[in-house]
């Protein structure tokens, strides 16, 4: 059996294909874990996220910033933009739409093995695993929950703020909630008093970077464990660290999609297909 991770798919499913073709996958023997953000942007989201619910118990994904942001969308809270090319999974019927969105609440923002942790941003410095564990536990079962209340709505209608943009133990309610799911799915930078960053996408290295900003993994302490994360295509993976593997290599970009395995840690690349360029 062979555990594989993929980076930030988004909709680019023929390169995720290829990428499978290439190692041979096969559901029987191998599982295929996903950093988060299926979907959005890419040309073909639907197969993508039809593709992990006919995989079963041979797939899992956590939860991205883009898949949250479809959870809105099917829920009203949100309207799509030609930019998330999501028309197809929209048209889908009501039965099947109602499909998808149990689907993804199920899904978790951290997944962990033995000594693999896999999260879509990161894991915010100032937590331990085991506190971050805790942490995204307390996220899925809110969700459930509202989604089982039929209140989804409203929970991700408040899921959305900068606000608290600095953790402390004491957070409750809707700003406890927001802080973690903004940890785990919207960090990059921080800085060095725990507050998060969002406006910042751009390289470690470039010229532009605001003063005072941290790459959060340059803040994370070393540990027994191998932490897998996306979100950053500007990164392209490179954290200059053995036990912290970035898998976002900008594929829905017209760059790379990236398969990592686990534990020996080889790695396949497809090149974007056909050139492919998300609207802007």
């Amino acid at each position: 059996m062979a555990l594989y991770l993929v980076g930030d798919i988004q909709g680019c499913y023929a390169e995720l294909d290829a990428l499978l073709e290439k190692v041979s996958f096969n559901p029987r023997f191998d599982q295929l874990w996903a950093v988060g953000d299926l979907v959005a942007r890419g040309p073909n989201s639907l197969a993508v996220l039809q593709l992990f619910q006919q995989l079963g118990d041979a797939a899992k994904t956590v939860l991205g910033n883009h898949d949250l942001h479809l959870l809105s969308i099917l829920t009203g809270v949100k309207a799509a933009k030609p930019s998330d090319r999501l028309e197809p999974i929209l048209a889908l019927p009501s039965e099947q739409r109602e499909n998808i969105i149990d689907w993804l609440c199920q899904c978790p923002l951290l997944l962990q093995q033995q000594q693999l942790v896999v999260t879509h941003a990161g894991i915010y410095p100032w937590w331990t695993v085991a506190e971050a564990a805790a942490y995204a536990q307390e996220v899925t079962t809110s969700l459930q929950a509202a989604w089982q209340n039929q209140q989804l709505g409203h929970w991700l209608h408040t899921m959305y703020g900068n606000q608290p943009a600095q953790w402390q133990r004491g957070l409750a309610g809707e700003q406890r909630i927001r802080f973690i799911i903004n940890a785990f799915t919207r960090m990059r930078f921080v800085y060095a008093d725990g507050r998060l960053d969002f406006a910042g996408k751009e390289s470690p290295h470039s010229d532009s970077l605001s003063h005072g900003l941290i790459p959060w993994f340059e803040l994370w302490q070393p540990c027994d464990q191998r932490l897998v994360f996306g979100h950053w295509a500007a990164l392209a993976g490179a954290t200059q660290r053995d036990d912290v593997i970035g898998l976002d290599t900008g594929c829905v970009w017209g760059e790379h999609l990236t398969l990592w395995r686990w534990p020996d840690g080889q790695r396949w690349q497809q090149p974007a297909l056909n050139g492919v360029k998300p609207l802007r």
